[in-house]
């Protein structure tokens, strides 16, 4: 189903979409930003809640929005200086976190208008194309993602082509709240992640190499509560204000992270073909300046490393011309 969202400043509409059908998932997407809105689900004692923070109104989400649900890009994460060197060149981006890249930069793929190009009642396909020098990044990029809703699942599948060399790293910024959107902090969702390592990060949030998270508070390869370390006096949680760095995920197939909401009985489960996941627990989200408090959702943004274009010891985020970058991430929802 297709509906009129709201009207740009420049006069152009966006357009919402509406995913799923039946007792599965129900999930809204915008033209705008190509934004995850809410993902209804169903809890254990058979009721529904939109799990997903979102805003009500596009102007919530031109003024007030965190990433909420958006698609990021060209690169999600941050690229540190605000520059990298590509076959001797060096490109200079925009910054908009200190001196850093973050997530694309001023006008990142979150906030440019996506043209519909398959519309169906569980399947939704988004284009756009990013000029050469848009943000700083080299190559006219051509990118679609497809949102995919069946029974319980929500697929989201990405593939762009570049007619020069540049780097490349998509995610959705979702932030998750089993018990509902609005109902609280998430410090009492019990995560697991299947990584053995995880990328500790300087002052300015830029990692230099995979560490162990065995004896850390980042060792979720056993379940813990998100709050049961959260405030420890760890040099990395201090840093990040609590969670908000990448898990170097371990190779292979099956559920790459888990998330239950004991409250609910909601579980969520994590598939993804990318090597890192960026765990972050909403710890910069202000009720004056946002639609919720502080820790009311957390983010798991399947991805490539940080600053990878700078570090070429990390999975290469390069893409050339004749290449095509895929890249698929799938939630999965039941309950206890």
């Amino acid at each position: 189903m297709k509906e009129e969202f709201g009207t740009l400043p420049s006069g152009e509409p966006v357009e919402r979409h509406i995913l799923g059908t039946g007792d599965g998932l129900r999930v809204s997407v915008l033209t705008y930003g190509a934004i995850i809105q809410s993902v209804e689900a169903p809890d254990a004692a058979g009721g529904r809640a939109d799990v997903a923070l979102g805003c009500a109104t596009l102007p919530g989400y031109l003024e007030r929005s965190r990433y909420f649900g958006a698609l990021v890009g060209r690169y999600g994460n941050r690229i540190a200086g605000g520059r990298f060197t590509l076959d001797g060149r060096t490109y200079d981006l925009a910054r908009n976190q200190g001196t850093n890249s973050l997530h694309g930069g001023l006008r990142g793929f979150d906030k440019r208008l996506w043209r519909a190009e398959e519309a169906g009642d569980g399947r939704l396909r988004l284009g756009y194309v990013s000029p050469d020098g848009e943000e700083g990044y080299p190559g006219t990029l051509t990118v679609s993602v497809t949102y995919t809703v069946t029974g319980h699942e929500l697929r989201i599948d990405y593939q762009a082509r570049t007619d020069a060399p540049t780097v490349i790293n998509l995610t959705n910024h979702s932030y998750f709240n089993l018990a509902g959107a609005g109902s609280g902090d998430v410090l009492g969702h019990v995560v697991t992640i299947d990584a053995d390592g995880y990328l500790p990060v300087d002052e300015d949030k830029i990692p230099a190499a995979v560490a162990p998270v065995a004896g850390t508070p980042f060792d979720f390869t056993r379940p813990h509560p998100v709050g049961e370390r959260i405030g420890q006096d760890h040099p990395q949680l201090v840093i990040g204000d609590g969670y908000d760095h990448c898990w170097a995920l371990n190779p292979g197939d099956g559920v790459k992270a888990r998330v239950e909401d004991p409250r609910s009985g909601r579980i969520m489960e994590l598939f993804t073909t990318e090597p890192g996941v960026q765990f972050y627990t909403g710890n910069s989200l202000d009720p004056g300046a946002t639609p919720y408090g502080r820790r009311a959702g957390l983010c798991l943004e399947t991805q490539h490393y940080p600053d990878s274009p700078n570090k070429p010891h990390f999975p290469s985020t390069v893409l050339r011309p004749g290449e095509e970058y895929r890249s698929t991430t799938v939630y999965r929802f039941s309950t206890a």
